[in-house]
């Protein structure tokens, strides 16, 4: 079958290509521009277009047609497939085509999904279970791919929650990590956000089992009744101690993220041994608590990539570094993600920038994100309104191309720097 993917540089999308491309399909591909992604995904043999969409990029005798939410009702290679009578999904209804194929595992939450899905693929894995995965981040086990494919029945997903994707998903079992009010271009609340999150677990089989963080009031008092089957996991579990001393990803979050896996694999009837066994393998994956020890201006510094974005994600990271890092001067460079988010969330995040304590916080221009901004919230909030908020001295506002200046007039070394954001702020790390 010959697929084409509208906007295959997406991170899901991009890994749902390489499944199809692996099962031997006939894969093609466009996107606006080229990425570390569309790099990788060329190399693996899948043709991709970069630039303007073109209604001549769609090949002739294109079976299906599979386009990121990213993609805008009128684009030129949407239109056309329409045109031609090819069948079109978008990636949530694709995925969820798969999750009726497989035993699907969805892991779901505000946050923590790449990081525990990634530790659930690893301990499957690891117990001979050979399970397909579509991950949203890279793994370096994985080939650094954010797509495997196992030949048993079990599927591991993230289930985003953004547009209310995951209620294409028909999984056996949901882990649920924690709700908080995101997505609030899309949601109308937190009430809203909720009630979303109950029609997806409705989902489950009469015999399907939800996980659930007791440490969540949200999700905890909300549906620990609703389900028949349901297991849970807490920081206070006395695993817990144990947890903190193997894992090589620090902070609270990080051994919140290894008990809902513990819960699983208990359920799977995978042994301890073997769950702690690839809990302690696991070394971070792409852009979640990414570390090395690198050299800036010929300063050695510790570097850490995070994709964090969110006001409770950016406490979490700077916990864990500061547990790693207690004595060093630690300097953050954040990329606010989306207008609406920082719009919606604005006293979350002075909060937030006002509470951490970092030596130096260095705040960029917010990404924007294409097709999910309105234009009277681009007017009305902006970083240097946010760092005028947080009015703290150690909390500055530069814009984008004049951070790496500033950090060689100001680094001295041994330093840690966290390059903090879910859109293109990670490109400074090509400079350490």
């Amino acid at each position: 079958m010959r697929i084409h993917f509208i906007g295959i540089g997406g991170i899901g999308i991009s890994a749902l290509a390489q499944y199809y491309l692996a099962k031997g399909n006939n894969i093609t591909g466009s996107d606006l521009d080229f990425s570390e992604i569309t790099g990788k995904i060329e190399k693996k043999g899948i043709k991709v277009k970069i630039g303007p969409h073109k209604k001549k990029n769609v090949p002739k005798s294109t079976n299906l047609v599979i386009f990121s939410l990213a993609v805008r009702p009128d684009n030129p290679e949407l239109l056309e497939s329409k045109k031609r009578g090819i069948k079109i999904q978008s990636y949530p209804e694709a995925l969820g085509d798969l999750t009726k194929r497989y035993f699907t595992i969805a892991v779901s939450g505000t946050h923590g999904k790449s990081t525990t899905t990634a530790m659930i693929s690893l301990a499957l894995k690891e117990a001979g279970f050979d399970p397909t995965v579509i991950l949203g981040t890279k793994l370096r086990e994985f080939g650094d791919s954010n797509c495997r494919v196992g030949k048993s029945k079990y599927l591991v997903i993230e289930a985003d929650e953004w547009t209310a994707s995951f209620l294409n998903y028909w999984p056996q079992i949901i882990i649920l990590t924690n709700i908080e009010r995101e997505h609030l271009d899309f949601y109308k609340n937190l009430k809203d956000i909720l009630k979303t999150y109950r029609d997806y677990i409705s989902h489950l089989p009469k015999d399907g089992i939800l996980i659930l963080n007791k440490d969540d009031k949200n999700s905890y008092t909300k549906f620990s009744t609703i389900v028949r089957n349901v297991g849970y996991y807490f920081l206070k579990q006395k695993e817990a101690g144990e947890l903190k001393k193997i894992l090589k990803v620090p902070g609270k979050h990080n051994i919140s993220n290894a008990l809902a896996v513990l819960a699983l694999t208990r359920v799977l009837k995978i042994s301890d041994k073997i769950t702690f066994k690839a809990l302690k393998k696991y070394r971070g994956a792409w852009r979640r608590f990414e570390e090395k020890k690198s050299t800036f201006d010929k300063k050695a510094v510790n570097l850490i990539s995070d994709y964090g974005h969110h006001p409770t994600e950016i406490r979490a990271t700077l916990e864990g570094v500061r547990e790693k890092y207690a004595k060093k001067k630690i300097w953050l460079v954040f990329q606010p993600h989306q207008y609406q988010r920082t719009h919606y969330l604005f006293n979350n995040f002075v909060k937030t920038f006002r509470e951490i304590k970092t030596y130096r916080t260095i705040i960029t221009d917010i990404f924007d994100v294409s097709g999910r901004e309105e234009k009277k919230i681009t007017k009305i909030v902006s970083s240097e309104k946010l760092v005028k908020k947080v009015n703290k001295k150690e909390v500055i506002y530069l814009s984008k191309d004049k951070i790496i200046s500033h950090l060689k007039e100001n680094l001295k070394g041994r330093e840690v720097v966290i390059i903090m954001g879910a859109g293109d702020i990670y490109q400074l790390t090509e400079h350490f």
